[in-house]
């Protein structure tokens, strides 16, 4: 058997805040509560959104398809967030073209940087 990431917590200031961010701009179904956490499903992982007061910032990458990114993308343009095209927040506005594919940063209501690729790093041109 493969070893698969299942699930993993998000601290976040506001737990519902943070999980209605992600569900939306990702297009996803909404967060389902679990116990003390709002379980937000993308493909195999569950993400447990948790509140806690200091949110130490993280960084959540995600491999989407060509037309997800146009419609995530699409998604951060409307919302007229602030993106960039690498992770030190040093190209603001642009997308990379990293591995031949495409990929944008951007933060959630807690500071944790996202960020989607259509590409893994390594596999391409």
């Amino acid at each position: 058997m493969s070893i698969k990431l299942n699930h993993m917590i998000v601290f976040a200031r506001d737990k519902k805040e943070s999980a209605g961010f992600l569900t939306e701009i990702f297009g996803l179904a909404p967060a389902v509560p679990f116990g003390p956490f709002l379980a937000v499903q993308v493909d195999d992982v569950t993400l447990d959104f948790d509140e806690v007061e200091n949110v130490p910032p993280g960084h959540y990458a995600f491999l989407v398809s060509e037309s997800q990114f146009d419609e995530i993308f699409g998604r951060i343009k409307k919302r007229n967030l602030s993106h960039w095209a690498d992770p030190f927040q040093q190209k603001p506005g642009s997308i990379n073209r990293n591995d031949g594919g495409r990929g944008v940063y951007f933060k959630d209501p807690s500071g944790h940087l996202l960020e989607i690729i259509t590409r893994p790093y390594g596999s391409g041109a």
